[in-house]
């Protein structure tokens, strides 16, 4: 036998050439195992097997499809169809829910991802911002300097008076200095 070089992809050889479509056939075996798992089908399966059974022991011998003395053969194969079929059924629909819960668990978690950054960067806006309100004169504090301010300026007028007035007095002192006096 000759040996492959690419192990990818199954041998098309050998097959019967069979195609279905792998969406439609997992949706279908979703639906029956879907319906295989409710109360319904338990109850039409309890009345079937009852009728069943009630059929092959109270009527007729002659009318009797699988009779009771034979162990109800037939019945026990339709179960045993049914329950072959069954089995493979759930299982699909159960690895079609296992890779929908698989993108739902990381869409989510690329959602938390983006949602943990988004908080991150907001937390870190506001550190900003607090510090930079912190920089920030309040109303108080602005009052206070403003108070301040106006005793530095009302000091400094003060100081500029008393110059001016300092002057005035010693220019007049040497101006009576030097002018002469009129002797009449």
């Amino acid at each position: 036998m000759k040996r492959r070089e690419d192990l990818t992809t199954p041998r098309a050889a050998g097959r019967l050439g069979v195609s279905y479509d792998s969406d439609r056939f997992g949706a279908f075996s979703e639906s029956i195992a879907n319906f295989l798992g409710t109360g319904r089908f338990l109850v039409w399966q309890t009345v079937v097997i009852t009728v069943w059974i009630l059929l092959n022991t109270i009527v007729a011998q002659r009318y009797q499809f699988d009779p009771w003395n034979r162990g109800l053969v037939l019945l026990t194969l339709v179960l045993s169809i049914q329950a072959s079929y069954a089995a493979p059924l759930i299982l699909l629909a159960q690895s079609r829910q296992e890779r929908r819960d698989r993108v739902t668990a990381e869409t989510d978690r690329d959602v938390a991802e983006r949602t943990q950054a988004d908080t991150e960067f907001l937390a870190r806006e506001i550190a900003s911002v607090r510090l930079s309100m912190s920089d920030m004169l309040t109303g108080e504090a602005f009052d206070d300097r403003l108070a301040r301010l106006t005793e530095v300026v009302e000091h400094l007028a003060e100081r500029i008076d008393e110059l001016a007035a300092d002057r005035d007095t010693s220019d007049r002192t040497s101006r009576e200095a030097t002018t002469p006096t009129d002797s009449r």
